[in-house]
């Protein structure tokens, strides 16, 4: 197996209530520590479309057509943040100084507690997850959503901590 996500070691990958397996705090992580750093190979959205009915959601999107993922079934573990959706996430995105995505907690997480974030803080849509969400929290919004049909408040409530290309491109529509 390739490991090409980093995890930090106050983490451990095991079983979720939410769903499958999940990222954990081993440790109590304070605000702003990175929990993971998303690995893989960059890819055209094509090029992920085309490897996706193999290998399984496994991806983060970057930019409006480009994505981190593994290219091969042996990548895929290596590749995996594990960190489930919710509607209340405990964790966001932040770009890097090498231009890759932190997954860094946005408030003080207990030793024990999952480690979640909203796809929609890397995600423009969703296509591919199931749309009911499972994430049991009282923000749910019901459903999976995208960056693109997210309410305009959460957007607001999530400052910087998503992906720079979805800022981006909500500046580029207030124009």
């Amino acid at each position: 197996m390739t490991d090409l996500t980093y995890r930090s070691p106050s983490t451990e990958v095991r079983e979720s209530p939410i769903q499958g397996r999940g990222l954990f705090a081993r440790n109590a992580i304070a605000k702003g520590e990175i929990v993971a750093v998303k690995g893989g190979h960059v890819l055209t959205g094509a090029q992920w479309r085309a490897l996706q009915p193999t290998l399984g959601p496994a991806e983060i999107q970057i930019a409006e057509d480009l994505f981190i993922a593994p290219v091969e079934r042996d990548e895929r573990h290596g590749c995996m943040l594990y960190a489930n959706h919710s509607c209340d996430p405990n964790c966001g995105v932040r770009l890097n100084d090498e231009q890759a995505f932190d997954f860094v907690a946005r408030q003080p997480i207990d030793a024990g507690q999952e480690l979640t974030f909203d796809y929609a803080m890397r995600n423009f849509t969703i296509d591919h997850f199931p749309t009911v969400c499972l994430c049991g929290s009282s923000r749910c919004r019901g459903s999976v959503t995208g960056w693109k049909d997210l309410p305009a408040a959460r957007k607001a409530d999530y400052g910087d901590l998503v992906a720079p290309y979805l800022r981006a491109m909500d500046a580029d529509a207030a124009c």
